[in-house]
């Protein structure tokens, strides 16, 4: 039996999670803002899991109606067949409603009206008046959009960007799911040299790392839906972790680096990439961003620098940015790729970038600058 299977993603890098979901061999149904569905059999909640790098979660699609009345929300919500996917002990909540452009908005009374409508439902599938919710869990989310409500129960638990492998953050962290999507975005293969003069705690190389070697970004994590008895068997994610286990590679050869200005950041990340079973694929030094340099050409550099969010670092930002163009300069070779909100980030860098995408990082507006330098000669990396 075929399920839809609704993967939340960053806002903007829809087309990368989509393409994930393709090589892992699934039918696309439909590409929206900030998610993508896609149909498969019930495998396909643990091998998304498993190995989608950019996805926030993945849902499994209940169904999609029209709404602009809370009684039309109740009736709707009723006459979805929950007891094909909730058991009698089942404990089902929705966890989170969001609303964008739709008469219904707001979100406790969402929450409250979907559960009394799933309770009714279910009392009179399994003739009972009281749900113990002893069982497994079954968290529901919803989606508004232009008063249309998308319901999915979510397969995953913590968000997939939590991988297992960071401990230690720093300051800005850059999250796991969003670090993994700018680096697919661009031409970068394990082979290729592979630099962040930002690293903080490690996320932007420990990610190229676990791409390198083709580690699945859930094999040190557990998921929420390994207790749905009813819809996934364990057989389905011992098969799932066995692919999974089967893929890893020692690369023959990585150069990753990643720097930062400060020791105990550098630590961290150390430490992270121990978690991640990378350790050995990374070199991790203090160093600042002024002695930024490296021997090689064709090399790409992918940064989270400073923006200023405090308004005292405001004032240093010029200078940080400035020398972020020196860098550039020294090495034109190279290409770079850098995620930032700082607004006058190229004013700074002198230079335009040949690429800009808008990013949303949480609810923050960023820009993903590329700076691109000029392909190698083809018979170099062929040989």
């Amino acid at each position: 039996m075929e399920y839809e299977w609704i993967a939340p993603c960053h806002f903007g890098l829809e087309a990368v999670c989509k393409k994930e979901i393709l090589d892992l061999g699934y039918e696309i149904v439909q590409v929206e803002d900030g998610r993508v569905t896609f149909r498969g059999g019930p495998e396909a909640a643990c091998r998304a899991n498993l190995f989608l790098r950019t996805a926030e979660r993945v849902l499994l699609k209940v169904g999609a109606f029209r709404a602009i009345t809370f009684d039309e929300l109740f009736e709707k919500t009723k006459a979805l067949p929950w007891e094909e996917w909730i058991p009698r002990d089942g404990k089902f909540w929705v966890a989170k409603a969001t609303s964008i452009k739709s008469t219904l908005f707001s979100a406790s009374d969402i929450q409250s009206i979907m559960k009394k409508a799933i309770v009714d439902r279910m009392k009179t599938h399994y003739h009972v008046t009281w749900f113990s919710e002893t069982g497994a869990s079954y968290p529901l989310r919803a989606f508004f959009l232009k008063d249309v409500v998308t319901i999915g129960i979510d397969t995953t638990g913590d968000s997939l960007h939590k991988r297992g492998y960071r401990k230690l953050v720093s300051k800005a962290p850059i999250t796991e799911t969003l670090a993994a999507a700018l680096i697919l975005l661009t031409p970068w293969k394990g082979d290729r040299i592979f630099v962040d003069p930002f690293c903080g705690s490690g996320t932007f190389p420990i990610e190229a790392a676990m791409m390198a070697a083709h580690i699945a970004p859930g094999m040190n994590r557990s998921f929420l839906a390994e207790g749905w008895d009813n819809l996934l068997s364990k057989k389905m994610w011992y098969e799932a972790a066995d692919e999974a286990a089967s893929l890893v590679i020692e690369p023959e050869e990585t150069d990753i680096q990643g720097y930062d200005i400060d020791g105990d950041m550098v630590k961290a990340a150390r430490e992270n990439a121990r978690e991640a079973g990378v350790d050995h694929l990374i070199h991790f030094q203090q160093r600042p961003v002024q002695a930024l340099s490296h021997p090689k050409k064709y090399g790409f550099l992918f940064m989270n620098p400073p923006y200023g969010e405090r308004l005292e670092e405001k004032a240093a930002l010029p200078e940080l940015y400035r020398e972020i163009g020196e860098r550039l300069a020294a090495l034109p070779s190279w290409s770079a790729y850098m995620i930032t909100s700082y607004e006058d980030a190229e004013k700074y860098v002198g230079r335009k970038a040949d690429k800009n995408r808008k990013i949303y990082n949480g609810m923050m507006k960023s820009y993903f600058y590329q700076f691109l330098g000029p392909k190698p000669p083809r018979r170099k990396y062929e040989e």
